[in-house]
């Protein structure tokens, strides 16, 4: 396609699609622990990892990604010490990274666009340096993802029995979190902070709605995020609008017509259902 002649756009579709990867397999984790609203945590971290980076005048994405992973590693090993005040310990973990966020923004003198790019993503923006990240980031996550998959499922089913299988759920468990932090700083390039959680989510929730076995579940939800980048992308190009935005409504769109289809689906089956008992029904009364 001719805007995929522009530089800028073949690093955007570079890292959309690694992005497009990455959420899913993170994000159907996500969904099944009911842990749906752990990207909006993580992304409040990674803010503040970004305002800290400008500060020191580092790589801000690199120092989020540090600082996100420490983070889930914290939340994790208050999750796991201190499970009765988890939830306001993970309150306090999420709204200390704003507040940070906010002082250091302040500190560094950050201008309005940069803010923006942060909240909203800027995808449009990515460098040569973005792409090394995001390309080794998602290296790393379908490493770790393929290593520990099974016992990761099994732990997002139930805890429990994945410790007395033997399974380290600590260990397992902060590893993931370090690999949701590590996605969440990737997608935050992409589609921003505000809304990285939701291409963690969203696909995952579409793929469902087919209710199809788990690793179906997971290549549908893949595939579905790539489609939401690439005609997110394409629309925002041709529309002039914001990539991010328009990637996260792409999503919601393919959410929406997915749980047409379910509805179609189960009406279909519920007719033929009947249809099938009205045919048994007669074959009896005409034994008769």
């Amino acid at each position: 396609m001719e805007l995929f002649q522009y530089d800028f756009m073949q690093r955007a579709l570079i890292a959309g699609l690694i992005t497009a990867v990455a959420c899913p397999l993170i994000g159907i984790f996500v969904v099944v622990r009911r842990q749906a609203m752990i990207g909006d945590g993580l992304g409040h971290i990674a803010f503040a990892g970004v305002m800290g980076g400008y500060v020191l005048g580092v790589y801000p994405t690199a120092v989020a990604a540090l600082v996100t992973m420490l983070g889930a590693a914290a939340i994790e090993f208050v999750r796991h010490r201190h499970m009765r005040q988890a939830d306001t310990a993970l309150a306090i973990f999420f709204y200390s990274g704003i507040a940070l966020a906010v002082i250091f923004s302040s500190m560094a003198k950050v201008p309005g666009n940069g803010m923006i790019g942060v909240l909203f993503g800027s995808i449009l923006t990515v460098t040569g340096a973005d792409i090394w990240l995001i390309a080794g980031s998602g290296v790393l996550v379908l490493g770790v993802m393929h290593r520990y998959f099974d016992r990761l499922l099994l732990m997002a089913f139930d805890e429990d029995v994945a410790h007395v299988s033997g399974i380290n759920t600590g260990l397992t468990g902060t590893i993931f979190s370090m690999m949701a932090a590590l996605v969440v700083v990737v997608g935050m390039r992409v589609v921003g902070i505000l809304l990285v959680s939701s291409l963690m989510v969203i696909p995952v929730a579409a793929a469902q709605l087919l209710r199809r076995g788990f690793r179906a579940t997971l290549a549908l939800a893949v595939a579905f995020s790539v489609i939401s980048v690439l005609g997110g992308l394409v629309l925002s190009f041709n529309l002039d609008i914001a990539p991010g935005g328009t990637i996260v409504v792409t999503a919601v769109a393919i959410y929406l017509i997915m749980l047409v289809c379910a509805d179609l689906n189960v009406n279909f089956t519920l007719t033929r259902k009947k249809s099938a008992d009205t045919i048994v029904k007669s074959g009896h009364k005409n034994s008769y």
